[in-house]
């Protein structure tokens, strides 16, 4: 008896990515599939590898473990799925860290992973290619941004032609992580919690106007309205899930939905206005977002003002695709700036 023949969508490799942030530890495995992919494993976990990096200027070796064994459980998968082809990247925490290359070699010689600590422009252009599909159509330039935990990337792109092309781009040396470590936003004082969400949007404030300064001059303005903006970070996709009410998240629903920009920063201004244990509380929040949460929307508000556009667009996508198309389309980088 001749045996059968596997489907040919698993005779197809398998390509991983893996994205090590400063607050979370991500990995896709995917296969291609006509013009995209089909994903056939994920992960996902926060590990706060740059946990006391504002203060120290070191990763900790607690939160180094917290990572090692995200990036152990990773290594299995990228094994058991014999994935042909993968790349790792690390982002901010690993730039920042006085000790970023000797915890590299720790983590290649405990998982067999080689992390690529890649340049914010990198990181930038890999969030676009990842997330760029879900921009809704218009004319005029697009701003993508991606609140991270140390960083938050700023990206101008051109979309006429279907394929992104960037325009201009900023990193902004302020995420989730860093900034709530900066201003804390933990007190019992409804008052003090003021003052402190007022002193995260302080903090970021001169960093976004100053690109959104330069973008307009370079454009000549916007007429008074702001790029279509497209978020793709634990913020955004967080404020969607409180906005569609989930009991629980659902990359399904958040994925590629459309939200008035007042209707998100009306989620903003609640989740400031309540303390960390009744944020805990929250569907879609929990323990471990309670007290990050806030700097988020600290940066998104400050976004919002720079660029005053109706709608956003949201996305659970970002570094991890971009590095599984230039995967699977043989690049090791995109031809896709136009900086001057």
């Amino acid at each position: 008896m001749v045996p059968a023949r596997a489907p040919y969508h698993q005779l197809r490799p398998a390509y991983g990515a893996l994205d090590l942030g400063t607050n979370n530890c991500r990995l896709l495995i995917a296969r291609p599939d006509g013009d995209g992919f089909v994903i056939i494993d994920a992960y996902s976990r926060i590990v706060r590898l740059g946990e006391g990096l504002m203060a120290s200027g070191r990763i900790s070796d607690i939160a180094m473990q917290r990572a090692i064994d995200a990036l152990g459980i990773c290594a299995d998968k990228l094994r058991r799925r014999r994935v042909a082809l993968s790349r790792a990247v690390a982002t901010e925490a690993c730039r920042r860290a006085s000790n970023g290359p000797e915890f590299i070699a720790r983590v290649r010689e405990a998982t067999g992973i080689a992390l690529d600590i890649i340049s914010p422009r990198e990181e930038a252009r890999l969030a676009v290619l990842g997330c760029h599909q879900l921009l809704s159509p218009g004319p005029g330039p697009a701003l993508i941004f991606d609140i991270g935990g140390g960083s938050t990337e700023l990206v101008l792109i051109d979309d006429r032609d279907g394929e992104p092309e960037i325009l201009d781009w900023a990193s902004v040396p302020w995420g989730v992580v860093s900034l709530t470590e900066h201003c804390r936003h933990d007190s019992a004082d409804a008052v003090a919690r003021a003052a402190a969400y007022e002193a995260m949007r302080a903090t970021v404030r001169g960093d976004i106007r100053a690109f959104s300064e330069r973008i307009a001059k370079r454009l000549g303005g916007f007429d008074g309205h702001g790029p279509r903006l497209l978020g793709t970070s634990g913020t955004v996709t967080t404020l969607a899930s409180l906005y569609l009410g989930l009991s629980s998240y659902d990359r399904s629903q958040v994925d590629g939905l459309t939200v008035d920009t007042s209707d998100m920063l009306a989620i903003c201004h609640d989740l400031a206005d309540r303390s960390v244990a009744e944020r805990e509380l929250i569907p879609c929040i929990g323990r471990e977002r309670a007290d990050l949460v806030v700097a988020g929307c600290a940066v998104l508000e400050e976004i919002a003002v720079a660029w005053p556009a109706e709608r956003l667009d949201v996305a659970d996508r970002g570094i991890r695709e971009g590095v599984l198309r230039l995967l699977m389309h043989g690049r090791g980088a995109a031809p896709m700036e136009r900086l001057q």
